[in-house]
């Protein structure tokens, strides 16, 4: 059995029974920890282990990004400048049709491989735009190419309907594509690569169509996530009819949600739904300000996403200083308002913003035995940073250098199952520049693609 000892480095387990280490060891053997501690010895058996020196090195958890739209990789920074509903109209009627399925293919495996080297061990990958079989099988292939933990919920495209077509929030998530799906590369419901799906939800579907979905998801024991706000719902009232009819529960997840009454809120909550909070790109964007204080008075943590590469960068940390820094200012804001002061405290600790990307993204996946900490037992998804680079030097806090210092430049190594997917700084992918490169020739096609059709690029 592969046995990987790293020794002495700040361990940062996100697990309360192990705490914090200051000089820690973290022992891997297979593709699961075997042990976190100070001192550990392996005797006889340190000769045929690959021992790492974790000296100025602090090791946390693999992170978790709750909801990414990986499709759209090559076409990054395009719509840097595009409110909501210029996303709408120039996205999902515009650009999103002409794709082919070597498009998805080739920007769900760079993006992919892109979390990976931002630290992500977990990707929740939002697929919306999968016209074909080919099209869903592409995006699968990426993802399990890349080495990549993932989530793919298999979503449903939103172009503008042709005459005698139905719109799209009248069409119910295709049952047969579940049933495809899980007869085959998706079957295992714990491998690396796992089904959930990516619905319409009551705010972009009818009524019958929102019941089939959730419905759906329940037969088959899939986790229902949907994006919830954008302008006014398709549906009104259609949470209450999905409550009354008992399908709003835990395997639930809404993303963004900001326009949310607090009373639905409060029984979504009461109901065991999760919630996945994409802070940079709500506010860039026009959907709100993110619920992730709402949530936190309210007892509840939220998971962080990214959600578009074509307007963001996909780097996990910065989201969640984000997250974590809007709120902040709106706490502070708030007690200006009432008091005529800032707190004497701050109201967020930077603990909570690392177990927004850890422990939430774990447990909101329904995989918190699994994943989400460095606890014995667990699958070996882990992080290393250098906290001697330049930037980091010298830690004085090593949460605080993790949540609120730490970039691209520091995520020195990643690990996966038990396997090394980046080493010394160096992502471990074959063919990197080929790829990169079929990349761009994808995101210039579909530029011109679209233009020669006259569409909304």
């Amino acid at each position: 059995m592969r046995r990987t000892l790293i020794k002495s480095a700040t361990v940062i387990s996100m697990d309360d029974a192990i705490g914090d280490l200051s000089g820690g060891d973290v022992l891997v053997e297979g593709n699961r920890i075997a042990d976190v501690r100070p001192s550990i010895d392996l005797g006889s058996g340190a000769a045929e282990a690959e021992i790492v020196d974790g000296t100025g090195r602090i090791i946390i958890p693999g992170l978790i990004n709750a909801h990414m739209h990986t499709w759209q990789t090559g076409l990054r920074g395009f719509a840097a400048n595009w409110t909501l509903l210029e996303y709408f109209r120039r996205m999902h009627a515009g650009l999103a049709t002409v794709f082919q399925p070597a498009d998805i293919h080739i920007a769900t495996l760079v993006g992919a491989l892109n979390q990976i080297n931002h630290g992500v061990t977990t990707l929740v990958d939002w697929c919306h735009n999968n016209p074909t079989p080919d099209h869903t099988d592409a995006a699968v292939r990426g993802l399990i190419e890349s080495g990549i933990r993932a989530a793919f919920f298999h979503g449903s495209p939103k172009p503008e309907p042709k005459p005698g077509e139905p719109h799209f929030s009248e069409v119910p998530h295709p049952r047969r594509e579940v049933e495809r799906l899980l007869a085959g590369p998706l079957a295992t419901r714990d491998g690396l690569v796992t089904l959930g799906l990516a619905i319409l939800g009551p705010h972009y579907s009818t009524l019958d169509v929102a019941m089939h979905d959730f419905r759906l998801a329940r037969e088959f024991k899939l986790i229902a996530s949907m994006h919830q706000g954008g302008g006014p719902a398709k549906t009104q009232g259609g949470w209450e009819r999905l409550i009354e009819a008992g399908l709003v529960g835990t395997g639930v997840n809404v993303v963004h949600g900001n326009d949310l009454p607090d009373e639905l809120l409060d029984r979504m909550i009461d109901l065991g739904v999760s919630f996945s909070v994409t802070p940079e790109n709500e506010m860039i964007q026009g959907h709100g300000f993110p619920i992730t204080g709402r949530l936190l008075n309210r007892g509840v943590r939220p998971t962080i996403g990214i959600d578009l590469e074509s307007v963001l960068a996909g780097d996990l940390l910065s989201a969640a200083r984000v997250a974590l820094s809007m709120q902040r200012a709106l706490d502070n804001a708030e007690s200006r308002k009432a008091s005529g002061a800032i707190p004497a405290t701050t109201t967020i600790a930077v603990r909570e913003a690392l177990c927004w990307i850890t422990t939430e993204g774990a447990r909101m996946l329904g995989r918190e035995h699994q994943i989400g900490s460095l606890t014995p037992g667990k699958l070996a998804d882990l992080v290393i940073i250098n906290a001697s680079d330049l930037n980091l030097y010298p830690v004085h806090d090593p949460l605080a250098t993790v949540v609120m210092q730490t970039s691209l430049a520091n995520i020195e190594a990643v690990m996966i199952g038990g396997v090394w997917k980046k080493r010394n700084g160096r992502l471990l992918a074959e063919g990197l520049e080929t790829k990169k490169e079929l990349l761009a020739q994808s995101g210039r096609r579909l530029v011109q693609d679209i233009e020669r059709q006259g569409g909304a690029a």
